[in-house]
Protein backbone atom coordinates (compact mmCIF):
# COMPACT_ATOMS: atom_id res chain seq x y z
CA UNK A 1 0.00 0.00 0.00
CA UNK A 2 1.11 3.54 -0.54
CA UNK A 3 2.17 5.50 2.49
CA UNK A 4 0.96 8.99 0.67
CA UNK A 5 -1.40 10.54 2.62
CA UNK A 6 -3.90 12.65 0.53
CA UNK A 7 -6.57 15.29 1.76
CA UNK A 8 -10.24 13.66 1.46
CA UNK A 9 -12.94 15.80 0.27
CA UNK A 10 -15.21 17.74 3.16
CA UNK A 11 -18.65 19.93 3.31
CA UNK A 12 -17.31 22.62 0.89
CA UNK A 13 -16.15 19.81 -2.04
CA UNK A 14 -19.43 18.09 -1.81
CA UNK A 15 -21.68 21.13 -2.29
CA UNK A 16 -19.36 22.31 -5.32
CA UNK A 17 -19.82 18.92 -6.76
CA UNK A 18 -23.75 19.55 -6.43
CA UNK A 19 -23.12 22.83 -8.23
CA UNK A 20 -21.30 21.59 -10.88
CA UNK A 21 -24.29 18.97 -11.25
CA UNK A 22 -26.32 21.58 -12.63
CA UNK A 23 -23.89 22.94 -15.56
CA UNK A 24 -23.71 19.40 -16.16
CA UNK A 25 -27.33 18.19 -16.24
CA UNK A 26 -27.98 21.39 -18.61
CA UNK A 27 -25.63 20.10 -21.30
CA UNK A 28 -27.55 16.82 -21.32
CA UNK A 29 -30.88 18.40 -21.07
CA UNK A 30 -30.13 21.04 -23.87
CA UNK A 31 -28.81 17.26 -26.43
CA UNK A 32 -32.68 16.35 -26.15
CA UNK A 33 -34.63 19.24 -25.19
CA UNK A 34 -35.70 19.84 -28.79
CA UNK A 35 -37.00 16.46 -29.46
CA UNK A 36 -41.28 17.52 -28.49
CA UNK A 37 -40.19 20.91 -29.16
CA UNK A 38 -39.44 20.79 -32.96
CA UNK A 39 -43.00 20.75 -34.55
CA UNK A 40 -44.32 23.80 -32.58
CA UNK A 41 -40.66 25.77 -33.17
CA UNK A 42 -41.14 24.64 -37.56
CA UNK A 43 -44.14 26.54 -37.59
CA UNK A 44 -42.89 29.63 -35.75
CA UNK A 45 -40.35 29.80 -37.91
CA UNK A 46 -40.88 27.81 -41.16
CA UNK A 47 -37.55 26.09 -41.44
CA UNK A 48 -36.43 24.23 -44.26
CA UNK A 49 -35.50 20.07 -43.97
CA UNK A 50 -31.95 21.32 -44.12
CA UNK A 51 -32.27 23.95 -41.64
CA UNK A 52 -34.20 21.60 -39.15
CA UNK A 53 -31.47 19.31 -39.64
CA UNK A 54 -29.37 22.35 -38.57
CA UNK A 55 -31.34 23.31 -35.36
CA UNK A 56 -31.14 19.86 -34.20
CA UNK A 57 -27.09 19.08 -35.20
CA UNK A 58 -25.34 22.58 -34.70
CA UNK A 59 -25.48 22.03 -30.91
CA UNK A 60 -23.39 19.00 -30.57
CA UNK A 61 -21.57 19.51 -33.73
CA UNK A 62 -19.25 22.35 -32.38
CA UNK A 63 -19.29 21.13 -28.56
CA UNK A 64 -17.40 18.30 -30.84
CA UNK A 65 -15.14 20.50 -32.25
CA UNK A 66 -14.11 22.64 -29.59
CA UNK A 67 -13.90 20.39 -26.77
CA UNK A 68 -9.65 19.41 -26.39
CA UNK A 69 -9.59 23.67 -27.43
CA UNK A 70 -11.47 24.51 -24.43
CA UNK A 71 -10.31 21.48 -22.41
CA UNK A 72 -6.52 22.91 -22.67
CA UNK A 73 -7.31 26.62 -22.81
CA UNK A 74 -9.34 25.89 -19.41
CA UNK A 75 -5.67 24.38 -17.78
CA UNK A 76 -3.71 27.83 -19.29
CA UNK A 77 -6.51 30.72 -18.09
CA UNK A 78 -7.94 28.64 -15.31
CA UNK A 79 -10.90 26.55 -14.78
CA UNK A 80 -13.12 27.86 -12.56
CA UNK A 81 -12.62 31.38 -14.44
CA UNK A 82 -13.13 29.31 -17.89
CA UNK A 83 -16.42 27.74 -16.25
CA UNK A 84 -18.02 31.19 -15.36
CA UNK A 85 -17.46 32.56 -18.26
CA UNK A 86 -18.79 29.72 -20.56
CA UNK A 87 -21.98 29.53 -18.14
CA UNK A 88 -22.43 33.74 -18.85
CA UNK A 89 -22.33 33.03 -22.48
CA UNK A 90 -24.47 29.94 -22.31
CA UNK A 91 -27.37 31.92 -20.43
CA UNK A 92 -26.85 35.06 -22.43
CA UNK A 93 -27.23 33.32 -26.10
CA UNK A 94 -29.92 31.00 -24.39
CA UNK A 95 -32.11 34.07 -24.42
CA UNK A 96 -31.37 35.18 -27.69
CA UNK A 97 -32.26 31.60 -29.17
CA UNK A 98 -35.19 31.65 -27.19
CA UNK A 99 -36.35 34.49 -29.11
CA UNK A 100 -34.90 33.98 -32.64
CA UNK A 101 -36.72 35.40 -35.06
CA UNK A 102 -35.90 33.55 -37.78
CA UNK A 103 -34.81 29.59 -38.58
CA UNK A 104 -30.96 31.30 -39.76
CA UNK A 105 -30.38 33.23 -36.29
CA UNK A 106 -31.44 30.40 -34.28
CA UNK A 107 -29.21 27.79 -35.94
CA UNK A 108 -26.21 30.40 -35.39
CA UNK A 109 -27.39 29.99 -31.50
CA UNK A 110 -27.89 27.30 -31.61
CA UNK A 111 -23.74 26.59 -33.00
CA UNK A 112 -23.02 29.19 -30.05
CA UNK A 113 -24.48 27.02 -27.61
CA UNK A 114 -21.99 24.31 -28.47
CA UNK A 115 -19.05 26.28 -28.16
CA UNK A 116 -20.04 27.83 -24.87
CA UNK A 117 -21.03 23.90 -23.88
CA UNK A 118 -17.62 22.73 -25.10
CA UNK A 119 -15.93 25.09 -22.08
CA UNK A 120 -18.46 23.90 -19.46
CA UNK A 121 -18.00 20.10 -20.15
CA UNK A 122 -14.26 20.17 -19.47
CA UNK A 123 -14.17 22.72 -17.01
CA UNK A 124 -16.68 20.69 -15.14
CA UNK A 125 -14.77 17.45 -14.92
CA UNK A 126 -10.74 18.29 -14.45
CA UNK A 127 -12.54 20.99 -11.14
CA UNK A 128 -13.89 17.44 -9.87
CA UNK A 129 -10.19 16.00 -10.20
CA UNK A 130 -8.72 19.10 -8.47
CA UNK A 131 -11.46 19.03 -5.82
CA UNK A 132 -11.31 15.02 -4.78
CA UNK A 133 -7.80 14.03 -4.91
CA UNK A 134 -8.61 11.07 -3.09
CA UNK A 135 -9.15 8.19 -5.55
CA UNK A 136 -12.15 6.70 -4.13
CA UNK A 137 -13.85 9.76 -3.78
CA UNK A 138 -13.04 11.08 -6.81
CA UNK A 139 -14.19 8.22 -8.88
CA UNK A 140 -17.76 8.60 -6.99
CA UNK A 141 -17.62 12.34 -7.65
CA UNK A 142 -17.24 11.69 -11.15
CA UNK A 143 -19.88 8.87 -11.43
CA UNK A 144 -22.26 11.46 -10.50
CA UNK A 145 -21.38 14.05 -12.96
CA UNK A 146 -21.74 11.10 -15.60
CA UNK A 147 -25.12 10.47 -13.76
CA UNK A 148 -26.34 13.75 -14.21
CA UNK A 149 -25.82 14.29 -18.20
CA UNK A 150 -27.65 11.15 -18.81
CA UNK A 151 -30.27 12.47 -16.58
CA UNK A 152 -30.31 15.79 -18.37
CA UNK A 153 -30.54 13.71 -21.81
CA UNK A 154 -33.29 11.22 -20.40
CA UNK A 155 -35.23 14.17 -18.83
CA UNK A 156 -34.99 16.67 -22.43
CA UNK A 157 -38.26 15.54 -23.92
CA UNK A 158 -40.07 15.49 -21.09
CA UNK A 159 -39.24 18.81 -19.96
CA UNK A 160 -39.23 19.94 -23.49
CA UNK A 161 -42.53 18.93 -23.63
CA UNK A 162 -43.94 20.25 -20.67
CA UNK A 163 -42.76 23.74 -21.36
CA UNK A 164 -44.02 24.00 -24.86
CA UNK A 165 -47.64 22.81 -24.08
CA UNK A 166 -47.51 25.50 -20.68
CA UNK A 167 -45.50 28.57 -22.93
CA UNK A 168 -44.32 28.71 -26.16
CA UNK A 169 -41.16 26.98 -28.12
CA UNK A 170 -38.34 29.34 -26.77
CA UNK A 171 -38.99 28.58 -23.07
CA UNK A 172 -36.86 25.44 -23.42
CA UNK A 173 -33.84 27.93 -24.02
CA UNK A 174 -34.43 29.75 -21.09
CA UNK A 175 -33.44 27.02 -18.90
CA UNK A 176 -30.29 27.63 -18.82
CA UNK A 177 -31.10 31.14 -16.86
CA UNK A 178 -31.91 30.44 -13.04
CA UNK A 179 -28.72 27.50 -13.08
CA UNK A 180 -26.68 30.07 -14.64
CA UNK A 181 -27.27 32.36 -11.84
CA UNK A 182 -27.02 29.72 -9.14
CA UNK A 183 -24.02 28.45 -10.74
CA UNK A 184 -22.11 32.20 -11.22
CA UNK A 185 -23.69 32.98 -7.83
CA UNK A 186 -21.87 29.91 -5.80
CA UNK A 187 -18.80 28.99 -8.10
CA UNK A 188 -16.19 31.71 -5.99
CA UNK A 189 -17.18 30.42 -2.50
CA UNK A 190 -17.40 26.80 -3.62
CA UNK A 191 -15.04 26.06 -6.66
CA UNK A 192 -11.17 26.22 -6.33
CA UNK A 193 -9.63 27.60 -9.53
CA UNK A 194 -6.88 25.93 -11.12
CA UNK A 195 -4.28 26.84 -13.46
CA UNK A 196 -0.95 25.42 -14.80
CA UNK A 197 1.52 28.23 -14.22
CA UNK A 198 3.76 26.50 -16.05
CA UNK A 199 1.64 26.33 -19.82
CA UNK A 200 2.67 28.18 -22.36
CA UNK A 201 0.76 30.29 -25.08
CA UNK A 202 -2.28 28.36 -26.79
CA UNK A 203 -0.52 27.50 -29.92
CA UNK A 204 -3.56 28.45 -32.81
CA UNK A 205 -2.44 26.35 -35.75
CA UNK A 206 -2.71 23.13 -33.60
CA UNK A 207 -6.57 24.79 -32.74
CA UNK A 208 -7.54 24.75 -36.36
CA UNK A 209 -6.08 21.51 -36.61
CA UNK A 210 -7.84 19.82 -34.07
CA UNK A 211 -10.80 21.94 -35.33
CA UNK A 212 -10.71 20.46 -38.77
CA UNK A 213 -10.12 16.72 -37.73
CA UNK A 214 -13.05 16.64 -35.41
CA UNK A 215 -15.70 18.83 -37.31
CA UNK A 216 -14.52 17.06 -40.47
CA UNK A 217 -15.02 13.37 -39.02
CA UNK A 218 -17.81 14.50 -37.02
CA UNK A 219 -19.94 15.81 -39.98
CA UNK A 220 -18.72 13.24 -42.61
CA UNK A 221 -20.05 10.81 -39.89
CA UNK A 222 -23.61 12.73 -39.70
CA UNK A 223 -23.69 13.25 -42.90
CA UNK A 224 -23.81 9.25 -43.94
CA UNK A 225 -26.31 8.78 -41.54
CA UNK A 226 -28.47 10.75 -43.13
CA UNK A 227 -27.78 10.60 -46.56
CA UNK A 228 -25.29 7.11 -47.37
CA UNK A 229 -21.44 7.04 -47.95
CA UNK A 230 -21.68 9.67 -50.80
CA UNK A 231 -18.38 11.15 -52.27
CA UNK A 232 -18.53 14.62 -50.04
CA UNK A 233 -18.94 12.47 -47.21
CA UNK A 234 -15.69 10.20 -48.04
CA UNK A 235 -13.43 13.78 -48.98
CA UNK A 236 -14.83 15.16 -45.02
CA UNK A 237 -13.13 11.76 -43.46
CA UNK A 238 -10.02 11.67 -45.44
CA UNK A 239 -9.31 15.59 -44.59
CA UNK A 240 -10.18 14.96 -40.73
CA UNK A 241 -8.23 11.82 -41.06
CA UNK A 242 -5.14 13.96 -42.47
CA UNK A 243 -5.58 17.02 -40.26
CA UNK A 244 -5.43 14.80 -37.25
CA UNK A 245 -2.50 13.30 -38.28
CA UNK A 246 -0.60 16.81 -38.93
CA UNK A 247 -1.89 17.35 -35.40
CA UNK A 248 -0.74 14.34 -33.62
CA UNK A 249 2.78 15.27 -34.99
CA UNK A 250 2.76 18.72 -34.40
CA UNK A 251 1.53 17.88 -30.60
CA UNK A 252 5.01 15.75 -30.35
CA UNK A 253 7.14 18.67 -31.62
CA UNK A 254 5.60 21.61 -29.07
CA UNK A 255 6.90 22.49 -25.85
CA UNK A 256 2.99 23.41 -24.47
CA UNK A 257 0.96 21.24 -26.89
CA UNK A 258 -2.70 21.87 -27.25
CA UNK A 259 -2.96 17.47 -26.39
CA UNK A 260 -0.47 16.05 -24.35
CA UNK A 261 -0.13 12.88 -26.92
CA UNK A 262 2.67 11.04 -24.57
CA UNK A 263 -0.55 10.15 -22.08
CA UNK A 264 -1.45 7.34 -25.06
CA UNK A 265 1.84 5.87 -23.84
CA UNK A 266 -0.14 4.93 -20.74
CA UNK A 267 -1.49 1.68 -21.57
CA UNK A 268 -4.98 1.77 -19.34
CA UNK A 269 -5.64 5.29 -20.20
CA UNK A 270 -5.64 4.09 -23.96
CA UNK A 271 -7.52 1.51 -23.17
CA UNK A 272 -10.06 3.55 -20.99
CA UNK A 273 -10.78 5.57 -24.07
CA UNK A 274 -10.88 2.83 -26.58
CA UNK A 275 -13.44 1.16 -23.89
CA UNK A 276 -16.00 4.43 -23.90
CA UNK A 277 -15.65 4.98 -27.78
CA UNK A 278 -16.52 1.51 -28.39
CA UNK A 279 -19.12 1.54 -25.10
CA UNK A 280 -20.83 4.66 -26.27
CA UNK A 281 -21.01 3.44 -30.01
CA UNK A 282 -23.53 0.67 -28.90
CA UNK A 283 -25.13 3.34 -26.46
CA UNK A 284 -25.73 5.39 -29.22
CA UNK A 285 -26.85 3.84 -31.62
CA UNK A 286 -29.43 1.51 -29.87
CA UNK A 287 -30.83 4.81 -28.03
CA UNK A 288 -31.48 5.89 -31.16
CA UNK A 289 -33.42 2.56 -32.49
CA UNK A 290 -35.28 2.49 -29.15
CA UNK A 291 -36.67 5.98 -29.39
CA UNK A 292 -37.39 4.99 -32.37
CA UNK A 293 -38.77 1.82 -31.82
CA UNK A 294 -41.28 3.37 -29.22
CA UNK A 295 -43.08 6.30 -31.18
CA UNK A 296 -42.82 3.76 -34.58
CA UNK A 297 -44.06 0.72 -33.46
CA UNK A 298 -45.38 0.52 -29.91
CA UNK A 299 -46.93 4.47 -30.79
CA UNK A 300 -46.00 6.25 -28.00
CA UNK A 301 -46.06 9.73 -28.25
CA UNK A 302 -42.95 11.26 -27.43
CA UNK A 303 -43.75 12.22 -24.07
CA UNK A 304 -45.02 8.68 -22.98
CA UNK A 305 -41.80 7.51 -24.25
CA UNK A 306 -39.46 9.91 -22.62
CA UNK A 307 -41.10 8.33 -19.63
CA UNK A 308 -40.18 5.20 -20.16
CA UNK A 309 -36.51 6.20 -20.35
CA UNK A 310 -36.91 6.65 -16.58
CA UNK A 311 -35.89 3.24 -15.92
CA UNK A 312 -32.65 2.78 -18.33
CA UNK A 313 -31.93 6.31 -16.66
CA UNK A 314 -32.05 4.86 -13.26
CA UNK A 315 -30.38 2.07 -13.83
CA UNK A 316 -27.24 4.02 -15.33
CA UNK A 317 -27.50 6.24 -11.42
CA UNK A 318 -27.09 2.97 -10.27
CA UNK A 319 -24.23 1.98 -12.10
CA UNK A 320 -22.27 5.29 -12.07
CA UNK A 321 -22.72 5.03 -8.34
CA UNK A 322 -22.59 1.89 -7.37
CA UNK A 323 -19.57 0.87 -10.03
CA UNK A 324 -16.88 3.25 -8.34
CA UNK A 325 -17.84 1.90 -4.30
CA UNK A 326 -17.57 -1.85 -5.82
CA UNK A 327 -14.19 -1.02 -7.62
CA UNK A 328 -12.79 -0.13 -3.58
CA UNK A 329 -12.73 -4.22 -3.62
CA UNK A 330 -12.61 -5.50 -7.41
CA UNK A 331 -10.35 -4.44 -9.98
CA UNK A 332 -12.37 -1.65 -11.67
CA UNK A 333 -11.77 -3.60 -14.95
CA UNK A 334 -13.57 -6.60 -14.07
CA UNK A 335 -15.95 -4.52 -12.73
CA UNK A 336 -16.84 -2.56 -16.22
CA UNK A 337 -16.54 -6.51 -17.90
CA UNK A 338 -18.83 -7.80 -15.44
CA UNK A 339 -21.66 -4.69 -16.08
CA UNK A 340 -20.76 -4.95 -19.81
CA UNK A 341 -21.33 -8.65 -19.21
CA UNK A 342 -25.14 -7.88 -18.11
CA UNK A 343 -25.46 -5.23 -21.18
CA UNK A 344 -24.83 -8.36 -23.33
CA UNK A 345 -28.23 -9.64 -22.22
CA UNK A 346 -29.64 -6.01 -23.16
CA UNK A 347 -28.42 -6.64 -26.32
CA UNK A 348 -29.92 -9.95 -26.54
CA UNK A 349 -33.22 -8.70 -25.74
CA UNK A 350 -33.10 -6.00 -28.28
CA UNK A 351 -31.76 -8.29 -30.67
CA UNK A 352 -35.00 -10.75 -30.66
CA UNK A 353 -37.70 -8.20 -29.46
CA UNK A 354 -40.78 -8.28 -31.32
CA UNK A 355 -43.97 -6.04 -31.65
CA UNK A 356 -45.76 -5.03 -28.32
CA UNK A 357 -42.32 -6.06 -26.49
CA UNK A 358 -42.00 -2.08 -24.89
CA UNK A 359 -41.20 -3.81 -21.71
CA UNK A 360 -38.89 -5.90 -22.74
CA UNK A 361 -37.08 -3.36 -25.04
CA UNK A 362 -36.79 -1.11 -22.04
CA UNK A 363 -35.99 -3.64 -19.51
CA UNK A 364 -32.78 -4.94 -22.65
CA UNK A 365 -32.07 -1.02 -22.61
CA UNK A 366 -31.62 -0.57 -18.60
CA UNK A 367 -29.02 -3.42 -19.06
CA UNK A 368 -27.23 -1.30 -21.86
CA UNK A 369 -27.11 1.91 -19.66
CA UNK A 370 -26.11 -0.20 -16.76
CA UNK A 371 -22.62 -0.90 -18.50
CA UNK A 372 -22.73 2.77 -19.51
CA UNK A 373 -22.70 3.78 -15.95
CA UNK A 374 -19.92 1.95 -15.33
CA UNK A 375 -17.91 2.54 -17.86
CA UNK A 376 -18.86 6.24 -18.01
CA UNK A 377 -17.80 6.76 -14.29
CA UNK A 378 -15.00 4.35 -14.04
CA UNK A 379 -13.29 4.76 -17.21
CA UNK A 380 -13.45 8.50 -17.48
CA UNK A 381 -11.98 8.28 -13.88
CA UNK A 382 -9.03 6.62 -15.15
CA UNK A 383 -8.56 8.87 -18.12
CA UNK A 384 -8.70 11.93 -16.00
CA UNK A 385 -6.58 9.64 -13.05
CA UNK A 386 -3.87 9.45 -15.47
CA UNK A 387 -2.94 12.98 -16.38
CA UNK A 388 -1.13 15.31 -14.29
CA UNK A 389 -2.95 17.59 -12.70
CA UNK A 390 -1.61 20.55 -14.89
CA UNK A 391 -3.28 18.86 -17.85
CA UNK A 392 -6.47 17.12 -16.14
CA UNK A 393 -8.51 19.60 -17.95
CA UNK A 394 -6.82 18.25 -21.77
CA UNK A 395 -7.70 14.82 -20.47
CA UNK A 396 -11.04 15.58 -19.80
CA UNK A 397 -11.93 17.15 -22.91
CA UNK A 398 -10.21 14.08 -24.73
CA UNK A 399 -12.44 11.51 -22.71
CA UNK A 400 -15.60 13.80 -23.69
CA UNK A 401 -14.80 14.05 -27.55
CA UNK A 402 -14.35 10.22 -27.67
CA UNK A 403 -17.86 10.04 -25.81
CA UNK A 404 -19.35 12.40 -28.22
CA UNK A 405 -17.06 10.67 -31.31
CA UNK A 406 -18.50 7.49 -30.16
CA UNK A 407 -22.26 8.46 -30.08
CA UNK A 408 -21.68 10.07 -33.60
CA UNK A 409 -20.91 6.83 -35.23
CA UNK A 410 -23.47 4.53 -33.53
CA UNK A 411 -26.11 6.97 -34.54
CA UNK A 412 -24.44 6.71 -38.14
CA UNK A 413 -23.42 3.00 -38.36
CA UNK A 414 -26.27 1.48 -36.68
CA UNK A 415 -28.70 3.88 -38.00
CA UNK A 416 -27.93 2.92 -41.40
CA UNK A 417 -27.68 -0.48 -40.98
CA UNK A 418 -30.87 -0.94 -39.36
CA UNK A 419 -32.24 1.41 -42.77
CA UNK A 420 -30.55 -0.44 -45.09
CA UNK A 421 -32.09 -3.89 -44.08
CA UNK A 422 -35.65 -1.92 -44.04
CA UNK A 423 -34.92 -1.21 -47.41
CA UNK A 424 -34.14 -4.26 -48.59
CA UNK A 425 -36.93 -5.91 -47.06
CA UNK A 426 -39.75 -3.36 -47.74
CA UNK A 427 -41.52 -3.48 -51.02
CA UNK A 428 -44.32 -0.79 -51.88
CA UNK A 429 -47.67 -2.00 -52.56
CA UNK A 430 -48.78 -2.22 -56.49
CA UNK A 431 -51.16 0.77 -57.56
CA UNK A 432 -49.62 3.96 -55.08
CA UNK A 433 -47.96 6.49 -56.60
CA UNK A 434 -44.47 6.84 -56.84
CA UNK A 435 -43.98 9.42 -54.11
CA UNK A 436 -45.70 6.93 -51.91
CA UNK A 437 -43.69 4.22 -52.90
CA UNK A 438 -40.74 5.92 -51.82
CA UNK A 439 -41.80 6.99 -48.82
CA UNK A 440 -42.99 3.57 -47.57
CA UNK A 441 -39.56 2.17 -49.10
CA UNK A 442 -37.52 5.04 -47.75
CA UNK A 443 -38.32 4.33 -43.69
CA UNK A 444 -40.95 3.44 -41.16
CA UNK A 445 -41.59 6.98 -40.34
CA UNK A 446 -42.19 7.29 -44.12
CA UNK A 447 -45.14 4.63 -44.35
CA UNK A 448 -46.69 6.21 -41.12
CA UNK A 449 -46.69 9.72 -42.74
CA UNK A 450 -48.66 7.83 -45.69
CA UNK A 451 -51.12 4.94 -43.82
CA UNK A 452 -54.04 6.80 -45.22
CA UNK A 453 -53.42 6.02 -49.00
CA UNK A 454 -51.77 2.53 -47.90
CA UNK A 455 -53.58 -1.20 -47.47
CA UNK A 456 -54.06 -1.53 -44.21
CA UNK A 457 -51.61 -4.54 -44.19
CA UNK A 458 -48.65 -2.03 -45.50
CA UNK A 459 -47.83 -0.38 -41.98
CA UNK A 460 -47.59 -3.45 -39.97
CA UNK A 461 -45.06 -4.85 -42.70
CA UNK A 462 -43.39 -1.71 -42.53
CA UNK A 463 -43.39 -2.07 -38.21
CA UNK A 464 -42.04 -5.83 -38.73
CA UNK A 465 -39.01 -4.71 -41.72
CA UNK A 466 -37.87 -1.79 -39.56
CA UNK A 467 -37.92 -4.27 -35.96
CA UNK A 468 -35.64 -6.67 -38.27
CA UNK A 469 -33.39 -3.90 -38.63
CA UNK A 470 -32.88 -3.00 -35.15
CA UNK A 471 -32.75 -6.79 -34.31
CA UNK A 472 -29.62 -7.44 -36.51
CA UNK A 473 -28.25 -4.10 -35.80
CA UNK A 474 -28.57 -4.68 -31.51
CA UNK A 475 -26.86 -8.19 -32.34
CA UNK A 476 -23.91 -6.14 -34.22
CA UNK A 477 -23.61 -3.86 -31.42
CA UNK A 478 -23.65 -6.62 -28.70
CA UNK A 479 -20.63 -8.15 -30.68
CA UNK A 480 -18.80 -4.76 -30.48
CA UNK A 481 -19.53 -5.35 -26.52
CA UNK A 482 -18.46 -8.34 -26.16
CA UNK A 483 -14.85 -6.95 -27.58
CA UNK A 484 -14.61 -4.64 -25.14
CA UNK A 485 -15.94 -6.97 -22.47
CA UNK A 486 -12.71 -8.77 -23.36
CA UNK A 487 -10.78 -5.23 -23.75
CA UNK A 488 -11.78 -4.40 -20.04
CA UNK A 489 -10.73 -8.32 -18.93
CA UNK A 490 -7.33 -8.10 -20.80
CA UNK A 491 -5.66 -4.86 -21.07
CA UNK A 492 -7.72 -3.33 -17.86
CA UNK A 493 -6.47 -5.93 -15.70
CA UNK A 494 -3.38 -4.52 -14.02
CA UNK A 495 -5.60 -1.37 -12.55
CA UNK A 496 -5.88 -2.57 -8.82
CA UNK A 497 -8.81 -1.62 -6.51
CA UNK A 498 -9.62 2.47 -6.17
CA UNK A 499 -7.41 3.84 -2.90
CA UNK A 500 -4.79 0.39 -3.23
CA UNK A 501 -1.13 1.12 -4.97
CA UNK A 502 -2.23 1.18 -8.45
CA UNK A 503 -0.17 0.88 -11.56
CA UNK A 504 -1.81 3.94 -13.14
CA UNK A 505 0.70 6.28 -13.02
CA UNK A 506 0.23 10.29 -14.61
CA UNK A 507 2.30 10.11 -17.89
CA UNK A 508 5.26 12.58 -17.90
CA UNK A 509 5.06 14.30 -14.16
Amino acid sequence: MSDVQVARAGAREWAGLGLLALPTMLLGLDVTVLYLVLPNLAAALDPSATQTLWIMDAYGFLIAGFLITMGTLGDRIGRRRLLSIGMAAFAVVSVLAAFAPSAELLILYRALLGVAGATLMPSTLSLISNMFADVRQRAVAIGVWATMFALGMAAGPVVGGALVDTFWWGAAFLIAVPIAVVVLAGSRTLLPEYADPRAGRLDLASVALSLAAILSVVYAIKHTAAHGATVSAVVLLATGIAAGVVFVRRQRRLPSPLLEVRLFRNRAFSAALAVLLIGLVGVGGTMYLVTQYLQLVEGLTPFVAGLWMGPPALAMLVAAIGAPLLARRVRPGLVMAGTLGLSLLGYAALATADTGDAPRVVAGFALIYLGLGAIAALGTDMVVGAAPASQSGSAAAMSETVQELGVAVGVALLGSLATALYTARMVAPAGVSPEVADRVTGSLSGALSAADQLPPQTVPAAQEAFLAGVNIASAVAGAAILITTLLCLSALRQVRPLGADQEIEPAQR
